[in-house]
């Protein structure tokens, strides 16, 4: 009998025969071009699970034909990466995978680094976490950042149709596959393991919604199959709570709980505290961090608390979208080309400027923004209690600019 997982035999050994990321790995696209020009550079692909950032690091090194080496930073121990770096001296360049990259601690990283810089070793480096957060900056620098997107459920689909070859004498029904890929919540290797499970627990090697519901029933409620599925479970969850509706954010909490997605969660926390809660209470978003590090102390069940008491709190604070809306009309200036000349007196040289500390209450009447946009108001602030002390400020900037100009 083989024991071996049937997503191991599904491996790609080119490019095309991975699912999604037609962003990264499409036609014309950068990796596929790198790949199809002999050449790639250090790289750090980072993504939730089953994706696809092991399947591209497999597909790049197959069809380079790169002599490379397989390693994760917290199962291979200092001396696993220095037969690795040994390795690079004798036969030049190596292709290094490593998985968990941002558990990388100081000792690999020291050992690791100088061989980035001289160029020894090519590193394609794996995470689920967000790199610009959690990989060492100095290996950061070094390298070009990817970002895998979610897959749909049409790519976990077409990616079980071709699984399903594997399985000698398999008779799998649509309903059966579409179930499999709406529990899966986008992670493709989840729905190749339900399927495999799915397979050897019936008793004819036709897999049905019922076989399937029977294997993992847990899975197979965490999403209701009506639904697009776990990205509109996200959707719902912010919404509930920017439109401060309590039950309905625990209610979504509890579904992204059981479906073991603490990141996407403390993604929306934060995306939350600032675009939904903003400057009606500035303080949210340290709160959400403070949350976010517990989690992580912790992990689940008991995560389940401080993230239950959090969801309240921001369903509960005073909401303001006045910053990030300011920021946008800003932003949508400069997009169309309305940005005029920096005005002289506060450019790099500076001439004529007055040093707000030196006046009365450090604020002094000299024009900011360019000649073509100096009456421009992008903030427009909320009534809510902190943005009315920013009104106030406001008013008195405001007064002292009328009393100038008489």
């Amino acid at each position: 009998m083989n024991n071996e997982p049937l997503a191991n035999g599904l491996r790609p050994s080119k490019l095309s025969e991975v699912i999604g990321q037609e962003h990264l790995i499409g036609e014309g696209k950068i990796i596929s071009n790198m790949v199809k020009n002999k050449h790639v550079f250090s790289m750090i692909l980072y993504g939730v699970p089953g994706i696809g950032k092991t399947s591209i690091a497999n597909a790049i090194v197959s069809e380079l034909g790169a002599k490379s080496r397989f390693l994760n930073a917290v199962v291979n121990n200092k001396k696993d990466f220095e037969i690795v770096f040994e390795e690079t001296k004798l036969y030049g360049n190596i292709v290094l995978v490593v998985d968990e990259i941002h558990r990388l601690n100081k000792d690999k990283q020291d050992l690791l680094l100088p061989l980035l810089e001289n160029g020894l070793i090519t590193l394609i480096g794996l995470t689920t976490s967000n790199p610009y957060h959690k990989i060492n900056p100095a290996i950061r620098s070094r390298c070009q950042i990817f970002e895998l997107k979610p897959l749909t459920k049409d790519n976990i689909i077409t990616g079980l149709k071709r699984a399903k070859k594997k399985l000698e004498g398999i008779k799998v029904d649509d309903d059966a596959l579409s179930l499999i890929a709406t529990a899966s919540n986008g992670d493709f290797r989840y729905a190749i393991n339900l399927l495999e499970v799915s397979y050897y627990a019936s008793s004819d090697k036709k897999i049905t919604k019922e076989v399937v519901t029977s294997v993992n029933s847990k899975a197979s409620n965490t999403m209701d199959e009506s639904e697009t599925g776990h990205y509109d479970v996200l959707s719902a969850f912010q919404k509930s709570i920017r439109g401060s509706d309590v039950n309905a954010a625990l209610h979504y909490l509890a579904r992204l709980i059981s479906s073991g997605d603490l990141d996407s969660i403390y993604r929306r926390m934060t995306v939350i505290a600032y675009e939904d809660i903003g400057l009606a209470n500035p303080n949210m978003g340290v709160r959400v961090d403070a949350c976010i590090n517990a989690c992580e102390r912790i992990g689940l069940p008991e995560a389940r608390i401080p993230l239950g008491q959090m969801v309240i709190d921001l369903c509960l604070a005073p909401k303001s979208n006045s910053a990030h809306v300011a920021l946008d009309l800003a932003i949508k200036d400069v997009e169309n080309g309305n940005i005029g000349v920096v005005p002289s007196h506060i450019n790099a040289q500076g001439f004529g400027y007055k040093y707000p500390h030196d006046y009365p209450g450090s604020y002094v009447v000299q024009q900011y923004l360019p000649d073509n946009l100096k009456n421009r108001v992008y903030y427009k602030p909320k009534n809510n209690k902190y943005e009315r002390t920013l009104q106030l400020t406001l008013n008195n900037i405001e007064k002292i600019k009328n009393d100038a100009n008489k």
